[in-house]
């Protein structure tokens, strides 16, 4: 059995689950495995908790309306008030791409601070292509 000295545990940091992980400027992203059922770094997990409870939201707000409609017809078949739809017609066609837009803006906002937590500047970004200056066929080719 080995014994971790002051200098390994300064190295990693202890995990909610009991198990201990580098602090995440020491990890080199690239060479980690991209699993989206076992993230494996601490960027990965915060950003499949916002994706995941995004996705469920969306769903709510994409299918809520139309099963409910066909779990209580009696109650999603009114007439609004404001302006004479029925209920399940509004939230289908007003509710459900609203809500989905202002859940874009949402997941925006929150990766917007992951990226701020963990350091990334998407404006810092580097191209790893090497820049030959040749004419590719993607660009439309070379005038001549």
């Amino acid at each position: 059995m080995s014994r971790d000295t002051p200098a390994d545990r300064e190295e990693s940091i202890i995990q909610p689950d009991g198990g201990t992980e580098p602090a995440h400027e020491d990890i080199d992203y690239l060479d980690r495995e991209v699993n989206l059922l076992r993230p494996s770094t601490p960027f990965m997990r915060d950003h499949l908790k916002i994706i995941w409870s995004s996705f469920v939201l969306w769903a709510l707000v994409v299918f809520g309306p139309v099963t409910l409609t066909a779990l209580a017809p009696e109650m999603m078949t009114v007439q609004t008030p404001l302006f004479g739809f029925p209920l399940h017609y509004f939230l289908v066609s007003f509710g459900a791409p609203t809500g989905a837009l202002i859940l874009a803006t949402v997941y925006t906002r929150y990766r917007d601070r992951l990226d701020q937590k963990y350091g990334i500047d998407p404006d810092a970004v580097e191209s790893t292509a090497p820049e030959t200056g040749e004419a590719a066929a993607t660009d439309g080719g070379v005038e001549q």
